[in-house]
């Protein structure tokens, strides 16, 4: 009952990287009347964008891990009923860390997106105004505060965080040293 299993030749580690990284540099020459260059540079390096884009790579490590455990289960079984002595092929292992890799720069990417996720939620409720990324002083816009603003919120903010922190810091000393 041999039957012949196929293989697939394993992409490398280093070949998926390089073709990520070739994937993520080559520019865009359609460029749409409405986005700038600065949003083509933001798509490239979205978190979510960057999942997509392992999902076939992880579709394809995943179906060479499992060809190679059915060829080395199989080849186990003719070990067990003594009809031939392979010797032991590491290939299994290499293809389960290529696909543990994957795994986990997804697992990479989606943790970093819901930390974005958490902080642009945490601007939103502690910074309600919304914030101009342009560092000049005269905007007539009221409802946005300009970057030299912004900074002086969150300097004004920070201080008073400190200031609780060592107010509590000394209370819990006296506190302390009283017992």
């Amino acid at each position: 009952m041999n039957i012949p299993m196929q293989q697939a030749g394993p992409m490398g580690m280093n070949q998926m990287v390089q073709a990520n990284a070739v994937q993520l540099q080559t520019p865009q020459h359609v460029m749409h009347p409405t986005q700038t260059p600065i949003q083509q540079t933001q798509e490239k390096v979205d978190n979510i964008s960057k999942v997509k884009s392992l999902i076939g790579p992880l579709r394809d490590s995943l179906s060479v891990a499992l060809k190679t455990a059915a060829q080395t289960l199989h080849q186990n079984s003719l070990v067990d009923t003594s009809k031939g002595v392979d010797p032991p092929d590491h290939r299994f292992n290499k293809n389960m860390e290529e696909f543990y890799s994957v795994c986990d720069q997804i697992e990479l990417h989606l943790r970093t997106s819901i930390e974005c996720l958490s902080q642009n939620s945490s601007s939103v409720r502690y910074m309600p105004v919304s914030v101009l990324p342009i560092r000049t002083e005269n905007i007539g816009v009221q409802e946005a505060l300009n970057y030299p603003q912004y900074l002086m919120t969150v300097r004004t903010q920070v201080q008073y965080i400190r200031d609780i922190y060592n107010t509590l810091y000394n209370a819990a000393r006296a506190i302390s040293s009283n017992d």
